[in-house]
């Protein structure tokens, strides 16, 4: 009986292991009522890897209007002082001699530099950066799905455990009813010392039991507050829900929807875009440039009056052609051309992967549905010959040990039950999660 236990606790680590990946914040939730929805909910909203991603549009945001800055004007101020010496003098007949420019210079200017075309270059820049946000925006949606089947994984597994304590605790008290009931035959003679420690070894069996499942409950509690950002002390009960409903529709629908709506593929479709976009800059990079510059300010050294302050400006066009660059250009474009084909074939890898998925998910719920009808009817079974086991013990036709072993026939079908009903669920939302829908 111990190993059956022990079969079902490494299905529940490996799901709680698969899913990895409640109210808002400051909303508190009842430490015995804890639900599905609202862990999830606590979870996508104040989880730091979501808070992390969103960081990450935010500088998607920044990176965007740098790239829309190439298309404003750069405004500088500049002042500056110079002596020079000698200077050049002229001396003229009856004139005398005078300076063509003072020993002492002094300048103030106010300088605009804009770009009036570098022919698409900033598009194309402006372009790349706004694909990227969305990439950012499709990351932070996998996130909170992968964030929500974790949520998922552990709040069925506690489902599991705390139901299974429930169980083990009436079978304890069965053993213990007969235990005493046997105590009493002994003391009559109508029961062995081998009766009493016969039972008294299964007690003992229930007991450790109990105590891997208790100790499992406390590394899962240990998981949630991790997941909901509180103590680790934090105890916690969650409620039942096993009453979820499968998808109706066809396999073929199925698969459309996954191929769709699943951030993977949605991820791999905007990494396409991004590759070719940044393709397209790097072919725009050596195109011409034309701007223009403007400057005004004072200054002195004018004729004839050297030292005396005087406005002026400076304004032109500007013209910039490449014409070698080392074939940086060329090496850059085979890059980006290579990332075009990575990005190709991340995007047929993600689709097979979904597909697989998918096909698995339908499978694996069909088989847990029949694994649900099949553990029902063995419960059934197993009542009905306990049923029958009481009644010939009470008659003396069986001894007290096989009634224990009728009693521990039911217990283990309701555990049977109980985790048949969870592997179904549990496979509701691995279907749901294969053909995109949102958890959360």
């Amino acid at each position: 009986m111990n190993s059956k236990l022990t079969a079902y606790i490494p299905f529940l680590i490996l799901a709680a292991v698969l899913f990895s990946f409640t109210t808002a914040k400051g909303e508190s939730i009842p430490n015995d009522s804890l639900t599905l929805s609202g862990i999830i909910n606590e979870v996508v909203q104040n989880h730091p890897m979501v808070k992390k991603a969103m960081e990450d549009i935010t500088a998607s945001d920044a990176r965007i209007g740098l790239a829309k800055s190439a298309n404003l004007p750069n405004v500088d101020f500049t002042s500056s002082y110079t002596r020079m010496g000698p200077i050049s003098q002229i001396t003229l007949p009856d004139v005398g001699s005078f300076s063509l420019m003072p020993h002492d210079n002094y300048s103030a200017n106010f300088n605009v530099n804009q770009t009036i075309s570098d022919f698409g270059r900033t598009e194309k820049s402006i372009q790349l950066e706004q694909q990227a946000k969305e990439l950012s925006n499709q990351s932070v949606e996998q996130v909170k799905q992968k964030l929500s089947q974790l949520a998922i994984g552990n709040y069925y597994t506690l489902v599991y455990l705390q139901e299974a304590v429930k169980i083990k605790v009436e079978q304890l008290q069965t053993l213990n009813e007969h235990l005493r009931y046997i105590k009493k035959k002994q003391e009559t003679g109508s029961a062995t010392q081998y009766e009493i420690l016969t039972t008294q070894v299964r007690i003992s069996t229930i007991e450790n039991q109990m105590t891997d499942l208790k100790t499992a409950i406390q590394i899962q509690v240990s998981q949630l507050n991790s997941l909901l950002g509180q103590p680790e002390s934090t105890s916690h009960q969650v409620r039942q829900a096993l009453n979820l409903v499968g998808p109706s529709a066809q396999s073929d629908s199925l698969m459309a929807s996954a191929l769709k709506n699943r951030t993977e593929m949605k991820l791999a479709q905007e990494k396409e875009k991004v590759a070719q976009l940044r393709f397209n800059l790097t072919n725009s990079q050596n195109n011409p440039v034309i701007s223009a510059f403007a400057s005004g300010g004072m200054k002195n050294g004018y004729i004839p009056y050297l030292y005396d302050p005087k406005l002026n400006f400076v304004a032109g066009i500007g013209l910039k052609i490449p014409i070698l660059d080392g074939k940086r250009k060329s090496y850059n474009l085979v890059q980006a051309q290579s990332a075009i084909q990575v990005s190709n074939q991340e995007t047929e890898i993600a689709r097979r992967a979904i597909v697989d998925e998918v096909v698995e998910a339908e499978a694996n719920l069909e088989a847990s549905q029949k694994k649900v009808d099949q553990s029902q009817l063995q419960l059934q079974q197993a009542v009905q010959a306990y049923s029958l086991a009481k009644v010939r013990f009470e008659s003396g036709v069986i001894t007290n040990l096989e009634l224990i072993e009728g009693s521990t026939a039911v217990s283990e079908s309701r555990l049977s039950v109980l985790k048949s009903k969870i592997d179904y669920t549990v496979n509701i939302y691995k279907l749901k999660i294969a053909v995109g829908e949102r958890l959360y």
